[in-house]
This record gives C-alpha cells, sequence and structure tokens, in this order.
C-alpha cells in the first residue's frame, strides 16, 4: 500500500525527506516550495535546494508566493493528494490548505514539541544549553507548531556540536521519522497526542544582532552562543574598529578576575579572553575580509596582544539567550 503524498519544502533541511518520500512506497504527487530568490554575488535567481532535487525526480514543482491564492489551492486540489508532509516550507498553511488531504498535513520540526517552537528551534537549543533536542511529526493546525504529536525522536546535544552539524542529523534523523509515520498512519496505528501548553517555549528567527557578543556573559555561554550561531549570523565581536568573528570556542575551566572582553593570553596557539564568569578560549577565528584562520595564525599574522580589549558593549538579545524560553 502507499500513499499519494504533497511535498512542501524549500531548505537543504528539507531534502532528506523528499528523498526518504522517493524511495518509500509512497507516491510523490508534486512539490511546492518557495519561489527562486536572487543569491551570489550576479544576484541571479536560484532554485531552492528542494525544487533541484524535484526537477531531477521528474517531479510537478509548484511555487506559489502564497501558499493559500486560490489557483494554487485548486491545483492541490486537482492532484488528490491523501497526505501533505511540510518540512521548512516557509509560509503558514491557511485553513483552506490544511484542509485538502483527508488525512492532514504533516510537519516535521526540529525539537521536542512543546519545546522550542517556532523558526530557529536548532539554534536555540544550543544557545540554551538542552542536553538532548530531537525531530517531532504533528498533524497540523492553524497554530505554529501547536498541533498533536504524531511521532518524537530524541537525541543527545554534543558538546562541541554546531547548528549546522546538529541540522544535518536533525534532518536525517527527521526524514526516516516521517516514513515510519507515514506507514502508521496507513494503516491507522497512530494515536495523536496533543501537546501540553504550559511545557510550550517560543524559538524565534534569529537575527542578525543576536551573533554580537557580550563578553559580560559566561564564557560557557558565549561558546554556545558561537556554535549556534552557525551558519547564520555567525558569533562576532569587534577588534581595533572592525569586525571579527569567533568561528570556534571553548570555555576553560578557570575564573578570570579581569574586565570582561580584555585578552589575557595571546601566543602561540592560546588565545584566551576573560568574560564576565570565566575564560574563552578562541580556536578559530576569522577577521573583517579575512579568511578564517586559527588562533595561532591570527596571533602571529595579525599581531593581537595581551591587554587589548574585544567588544564594545552588549546588544540587546532575544528571549532565551539568559535561560529556558518562556
Amino acid at each position: 500500500m502507499s500513499l499519494r503524498v504533497l511535498f512542501m519544502g524549500t531548505p537543504d533541511f528539507a531534502v532528506p525527506t523528499l528523498e526518504a518520500l522517493l524511495s518509500s512506497p509512497h507516491r510523490v504527487v508534486a512539490v511546492v516550495t518557495q519561489p527562486d530568490k536572487p543569491a551570489g554575488r550576479g544576484r541571479k535567481p536560484r532554485p531552492s535546494p528542494v525544487k533541484q532535487l524535484a526537477l531531477q525526480a521528474g517531479l510537478e514543482v509548484m511555487e506559489p508566493q502564497r501558499a493559500g491564492q486560490p489557483e494554487n489551492l485548486e491545483a492541490i486540489r486537482q492532484l488528490q493528494p491523501e497526505v501533505a508532509v511540510v518540512v521548512a516550507y516557509g509560509q503558514i498553511l491557511p485553513p483552506s490548505l490544511l484542509g485538502i488531504p483527508p488525512l492532514g498535513c504533516l510537519n516535521l520540526h526540529a525539537s521536542i514539541l512543546p519545546r522550542h517552537r517556532g523558526a530557529a528551534p536548532i539554534a536555540w537549543a544550543i544557545l540554551c544549553g538542552d542536553a538532548v533536542t530531537g525531530v517531532s511529526v504533528i498533524q497540523m493546525d492553524e497554530g505554529l507548531d501547536t498541533g498533536p504529536v504524531m511521532a518524537c525522536l530524541e537525541t543527545p546535544i554534543g558538546p562541541q556540536e554546531d547548528a549546522r552539524g546538529l541540522s544535518a542529523r536533525l534532518s536525517a534523523l527527521g526524514a526516516e521519522l516521517v516514513v515510519e509515520t507515514l506507514g502508521r498512519l496507513e494503516s491507522g496505528s497512530i494515536v495523536p497526542s496533543p501537546q501540553n501548553e504550559e511545557e510550550a517555549t517560543y524559538a524565534p528567527k534569529l537575527r542578525k544582532e543576536d551573533g554580537r557578543i557580550c563578553w559580560e556573559h559566561g564564557a560557557e555561554r558565549i561558546s554556545r552562543q558561537v556554535r549556534a550561531m552557525v551558519p547564520w549570523p555567525m558569533a562576532y565581536t569587534s577588534w581595533r574598529g572592525r569586525q571579527l568573528r569567533i568561528l570556534k570556542a571553548r570555555p576553560l575551566p578557570m575564573q578570570a578576575w579581569d574586565r570582561p572582553g580584555r585578552i589575557l593570553k595571546a601566543k602561540g596557539r592560546s588565545l584566551w579572553v576573560a568574560t564576565g564568569d570565566g575564560i574563552l578560549e578562541v580556536l578559530e577565528l576569522q577577521p573583517e575580509a579575512k579568511q578564517p584562520m586559527g588562533a595561532q595564525a591570527f596571533i602571529s599574522g595579525r599581531g593581537a596582544v595581551e591587554g587589548e580589549i574585544l567588544g564594545g558593549g552588549c546588544p540587546g538579545h532575544a528571549p532565551g539567550v539568559d535561560g529556558p524560553l518562556g
């Protein structure tokens, strides 16, 4: 047995799920994705990763400006999908679309709901110091990631894992979970579980300023910020009036009785910076308009010296940096 599946997705995170569906017994009747967007130096329109895969597979591709526009809804009705699978599509689906597939619309979300609802669950799981995260498949309703949970799968967050690496792992886990969930949905063996609203937290879309380092924060928290901001907006500070990206760093098990942001050690491979609580060892960084480099190359080539001050005050930050999201 197989289901007629409408797939809706856009970025790299959604690609493994579409690949898994194409290798499954189910039939993907069409793909809905975001319209091509300008990219690169030439700002030429570039198809989404999902569109590229869909075209390679010979699938029909729809790119409506709004998912709920009447001509798009009618085209979907004509396809007669039994279920829709939505993975990081990029738009909120209107009730008029949610009601088309008789088995509903399933959404793959990169957290264990109801924790970290919203646009950036992977980054906020790292920022908040979560030891465990995972993926959830929910039956979509009109709310933002509020529908009943059909299935979920947990996984630990590695101590040095950044958002890019965690995203790749979760996308692979999620692809397997979606196919498994469709099989159970078809057999009627799933009993959706309502989310506990009292446990819900929100993971807002990242802003550029979320990457700016406040050295008054502790070393552990700053190291999480460095990992969470990969690949965008990246963690950054200022040095000699120019932007300096911090690409890799780790907290050291010692205290720093000095001004936060001061370079305490710049010798050999060791670049130590004082924080509001402890010392941050910077392992890899990228000066403005330069290539990424290790601490040793930065010290020897750029002339960083002990006593210099990094940063220029603390930015305002989104809910969640100071503790659990609410």
